[in-house]
């Protein structure tokens, strides 16, 4: 059973799967939803996908998809497309333990950020960077 749930508590949710389609996706309309270069995803059958606490919002953000967050943190959750609403993506680091569901590729990756591949070349700190 996978469970998570948003950043502040109020939407809860389980699956038990299987996740499948593990990525990191880099196209506009994730980047702009969530205000991060890229968003790590996995999908489950819809059957499978349970809400257990809360009511996420809804939005459409485009002509062929919804997706779900908490209308009080901003937590995305979820991402349904018209055409395969027997799938739901979830957002992997909404996991209790997203480090047990790693990526196996990146998608739309003609939109990626073209200083993405280079962030790895960059100063690293255990915290941030007046902590060290």
């Amino acid at each position: 059973m996978l469970t998570g749930g948003c950043y502040c508590g109020a939407i809860r949710y389980e699956t038990a799967g299987p996740a499948v389609n593990q990525a990191v996706c880099h196209c506009t309309m994730c980047r702009r939803t969530t205000g991060a270069p890229c968003v790590a995803w996995f999908s489950v059958p819809s059957q499978s996908f349970q809400l257990i606490k809360g009511e996420p919002a809804l939005f459409r953000s485009s002509d062929h998809a919804t997706r779900t967050f908490c209308s009080t943190c901003g937590t995305q959750i979820t991402f349904v497309d018209d055409a395969s609403p027997e799938e739901t993506d979830v957002t992997t680091c909404s996991l209790d333990e997203p480090e047990n569901m790693p990526p196996h590729s990146h998608i739309f990756t003609g939109s990626a950020m073209p200083w993405l591949s280079r962030a790895d070349e960059l100063p690293q700190y255990v915290q941030s960077r007046t902590q060290g």
